[in-house]
């Protein structure tokens, strides 16, 4: 195809993140299939020195560090009519106009699912072996555990509850099947069959985090999940039990959950929090039941290239004039993340 008809495309995010997301071939495969200048990337879209790239733009290719993408882009770039977004969720990114507008939106989230599911399933197999407390115990007496510090731990038979059959949830489901343990799944838009189909036992949110030993959060930050572990739903969870969340902080009530962490009746694997990062003084860094990591769960590093591949094979498709594969549809977002 003469370069002439291939879409003009703009890179719109943080320049940092750019060659980590597409490496040389990725990049050289992404200037075979779009009239593209590798080395211009729009960090604001009133800056007159990309006006003029963007009164010529078809398609942005858009990651983290995009402005948000409202009517102002949309006057700028008229002849706009792709998004293609190399992160997760676009929740936050495109704003009403564009969808208006009728712009095409599609997003490497799913592919961004992986890593999360990969991190979820180790967090779930090291507590099934208590490892965190072992580790702390270990620590201060120089000793290996007896048996009788041990009795209750393993994975064989441990009940994993999953809240959000969601691109996360559902690549993790994916991989516990391997696994000997008794999976339960609470999701509103699933049914008995389908969650059968997906491995797993379908349940009440309340009756899967009291049966649980370990709850694991993949739902999608929107209303109706604000806050849905409230003081009283994580009350529920055995005494003992664990729960993992790398979906949003906003799901769990941060005053009840850090009340349930310094009581040492819980134990907790955070990648997110709310807030975002935790203030300075918070005790939840140093209590020994919590194991903090900073929102690391998605793609990181080489990683990264998995999501830029993404919007490559989107981008050849548009070249051929064929539809995205993982379009994000407006009416969707009011469910998904």
């Amino acid at each position: 195809m003469p370069s002439a008809q291939l879409p003009r495309a703009v890179f719109a995010m943080d320049p940092v993140h750019l060659p980590l997301l597409f490496p040389p071939p990725l990049l050289a495969r992404l200037q075979q299939a779009a009239d593209l200048d590798p080395v211009l990337v729009v960090r604001d879209f009133a800056d007159p020195a990309v006006a003029d790239a963007l009164s010529r733009a078809e398609v942005l290719i858009t990651g983290w560090g995009c402005p948000h993408l409202d009517a102002e882009v949309l006057a700028a770039a008229p002849r706009l009519r792709t998004v293609l977004h190399a992160a997760g969720s676009v929740r936050s990114l495109v704003g009403e106009a564009l969808w208006q507008g009728g712009v095409t939106v599609a997003s490497a989230v799913t592919s961004n699912a992986l890593p999360v599911a990969e991190y979820t399933l180790a967090m779930i197999l090291l507590c099934g072996k208590d490892t965190f407390a072992h580790r702390e115990r270990f620590r201060g007496t120089h000793a290996y555990p007896s048996p009788a510090e041990t009795a209750g731990t393993g994975n064989l038979g441990r009940r994993v509850g999953i809240i959000g059959a969601s691109r996360v949830g559902r690549r993790l489901l994916e991989l516990l099947r391997p696994f000997d343990l008794a999976v339960s799944l609470y999701d509103p838009y699933v049914g008995a069959t389908e969650a059968a189909a997906l491995g797993a036992e379908p349940l009440s949110l309340e009756d899967l985090l009291s049966t649980s030993d370990i709850v694991s959060l993949h739902a999608p930050d929107i209303p109706e999940t604000h806050r849905m572990l409230d003081r009283d739903r994580l009350a529920l969870i055995r005494d003992g039990g664990v729960l993992i969340n790398t979906s949003r902080g906003a799901l769990v009530d941060p005053a009840a959950l850090t009340d349930e962490l310094l009581s040492g009746r819980l134990s907790a694997v955070l990648d997110v929090t709310e807030p975002e990062p935790l203030p300075a003084g918070s005790p939840l860094y140093g209590l020994p039941n919590v194991f903090l990591t900073p929102h690391i769960a998605g793609s990181l590093g080489n990683e990264l290239a998995r999501l830029g591949g993404i919007v490559v094979e989107e981008l050849e498709r548009l070249a051929e004039g064929l539809p995205p594969t993982h379009e994000v549809r407006h009416a969707d977002l009011t469910r998904v993340a």
